[in-house]
């Protein structure tokens, strides 16, 4: 027997692992969860564990197969900004990249016509939003940022089509989420600005510079902290949401201070990913929210 020849080499290892690179996981996680969340606020209870399933699982492959495709069109700048990625590296090859992404994309809309017809709607208009962000989109700066941010805005619409029910409060949530996502758009422009400016990127970075890219990503948080306290004065939430989503406040706040105080790149790094667990905690902020009390 040659069993020992099937089992997984270590290239074969490191490949895999940045297939999963590529694919930003923990992304994938996040949005796959909002999807759950919005079922639940629609529908008004658990969803049903076909809905959970094929909606996540819909909207994680959606993510993983974009991001994968973007990685694709962004090799050249990546060897500036990140030369340690899976492709700029040689860990995997633009190609594998690309048709994992087709993929990945694939089953994503297959699990969306699973659903229904308005939840594929949904899927295949962010797809569509997205190939043409990375095809074209990006280089046009500040109208790339709210492509990506539509499409992060959209999964709360995907949720509540999946159950067939749309609500204004997952409009409402939509909303919110797209604001907080464009200033970490915009906050990542600085990270990024080197390569950007190679590719000729037009975005507010390059254009105004980092300062006035610090001002616009903090004012964007901000508003998304005004947005949040909207729901419980239109009486679209419980009392649970209030004390979870200011703490979700608090840290959008530390982090419009921190970039106003410091808008250098490695600061904009921090904040990028810090935005990241505020928009989580936001999330839980809509179950504690909708929940029966």
């Amino acid at each position: 027997m040659r069993s020992s020849s099937r089992m997984l080499t270590p290239k074969g290892a490191s490949r895999l692992f940045a297939i999963l690179r590529v694919a930003r996981p923990i992304n994938c996680l996040m949005i796959g969860f909002a999807v759950v969340v919005a079922e639940f606020i629609a529908a008004g209870r658990p969803p049903q564990l076909h809905e959970a399933a094929l909606g996540s699982l819909s909207a994680a492959l959606l993510m993983a197969g974009t991001m994968a495709i973007n990685d694709y069109f962004d090799l050249e700048t990546d060897r500036i900004n990140r030369p340690y990625r899976p492709l700029p590296s040689g860990i995997i090859t633009p190609r594998q990249a690309f048709s994992v992404g087709l993929a990945a994309s694939a089953v994503g809309l297959s699990a969306a016509a699973s659903l229904n017809m308005g939840a594929l709607t949904t899927a295949a208009a962010a797809f569509l939003l997205m190939v043409y962000y990375n095809m074209k989109g990006k280089r046009s700066g500040f109208f790339g940022n709210i492509l990506v941010s539509i499409c992060i805005g959209l999964p709360f619409i995907f949720g509540g089509a999946a159950v067939g029910r749309v609500t204004s409060t997952l409009l409402f949530f939509s909303a919110m989420a797209f604001t907080a996502n464009l200033g970490r758009e915009v906050t990542k422009g600085i990270v990024d600005v080197d390569g950007d400016l190679l590719m000729k990127a037009r975005t507010v970075a390059v254009i105004h510079g980092s300062k006035a890219a610090s001002r616009l990503a903090a004012l964007l948080y901000f508003a998304a902290v005004g947005l949040s306290l909207w729901p419980p004065a239109l009486k679209m939430v419980n009392p649970l949401y209030l004390p979870v989503v200011l703490l979700s406040d608090a840290g959008f706040l530390s982090s419009s201070v921190s970039l106003l105080r410091n808008h250098d790149r490695e600061n904009a790094e921090r904040v990028k990913g810090m935005v990241m667990l505020w928009m989580f905690i936001g999330l839980l902020a809509f179950i504690a929210g909708s929940v029966s009390v």
